[in-house]
């Protein structure tokens, strides 16, 4: 009895600290990107990513085909987060070029947040840059 007395004891002193604060609004973005997630799945086709010398070419579906594209690209770099790379790009055309300045190599993880027509899309691939 005393044992599970101290155990109740110590437990309750315990400081149980949230991971955020916030986390009904952390909720609402998570369940927003999974939307925009299903959108960018039921297009016609999906986004290509052709892996070039010193970047990234990437492919759009052909449904926004003369459409303004406003994307926001992520080059996420996990060896080393100081060295990711976010890139902010207005298009017309169904494809843009995403440039890595040192040619690093290893795994890095491409994230495309876009929007058309007033509706946002998502997409996440892991990328091996040779």
């Amino acid at each position: 009895v005393a044992g599970i007395l101290f155990l109740v004891v110590q437990s309750s002193r315990q400081q149980m600290d949230l991971v955020t604060t916030d986390y009904y609004a952390e909720e609402i973005k998570y369940q927003e990107k999974i939307d925009q997630t299903n959108r960018a799945k039921k297009l016609s086709e999906p986004v290509r990513v052709a892996i070039k010398e010193d970047g990234l070419q990437i492919f759009f579906p052909k449904d926004f085909q003369g459409k303004t594209i406003n994307c926001t690209a992520l080059l996420y770099y996990p060896a080393d987060e100081k060295k990711y790379i976010e890139t902010r790009i207005q298009t017309s055309q169904n494809q843009l070029y995403l440039t890595i300045p040192d040619k690093r190599s290893g795994m890095h993880m491409l994230k495309l947040n876009w929007e058309v027509d007033g509706v946002s899309y998502y997409f996440e691939e892991p990328v091996f840059m040779p």
